[in-house]
């Protein structure tokens, strides 16, 4: 199975490589990633171990990624349920208009039963790839140009500051109070 996917997006190539790298953040964007674990980090290459679940179907796989930060990561199979795996991105800025971002997969999995079974998960989890990463840098990211997102306070906290302001202008204004009237 081959996939290619290529974007344009309005943040920085050095953001949207971090995003992308940053494989322990995965379970919290990422459809269907259970979880994530970076093994060993350095400015030449990053391994993990990634987790994913869907439809009743868990599989898993270890990486070892050699990268060129912002340019490219290269997705290294270790190990998994898989005769071949390779992904690269690859990542190029566009001035002050953006950057463009490029995806490419191809895999093969194993001849086993349950890893024939997770073949379909594995084609729906990397065509959903490339769409979680720009909602997720459309959540993190600053556009060119302009200061980062601020996070949105908690409905809690967001009402009860609404209620205080409230609260306070509907109060009297105070009187001045004048020593011996």
């Amino acid at each position: 199975m081959e996939l290619r996917r290529s974007v344009l997006v309005p943040y920085t190539a050095e953001g949207m490589f971090d995003l992308i790298e940053h494989a322990e953040d995965y379970p919290t964007f990422l459809p269907w990633c259970v979880a994530a674990t970076i093994l060993e980090r350095s400015d030449d290459w990053v391994a993990a171990r990634i987790e994913f679940s869907y439809l009743r179907v868990r599989f898993g796989f270890q990486t070892r990624n050699p990268k060129r930060r912002p340019e490219w990561l290269q997705v290294r199979l270790v190990e998994g349920p898989f005769r071949h795996f390779q992904a690269d991105w690859r990542l190029r800025q566009l001035g002050h208009l953006g950057c463009k971002v490029e995806f490419d997969l191809a895999y093969e999995v194993s001849d086993s039963v349950l890893d024939r079974m997770a073949a379909k998960a594995v084609d729906v989890v990397a065509r959903s790839m490339m769409d979680a990463f720009v909602r997720r840098a459309e959540a993190t990211l600053p556009l060119i140009g302009m200061p980062a997102p601020v996070p949105l306070l908690a409905p809690s906290i967001a009402a009860a500051a609404v209620s205080t302001v409230e609260c306070a202008a509907a109060l009297p204004a105070p009187e001045v109070v004048r020593n011996g009237t």
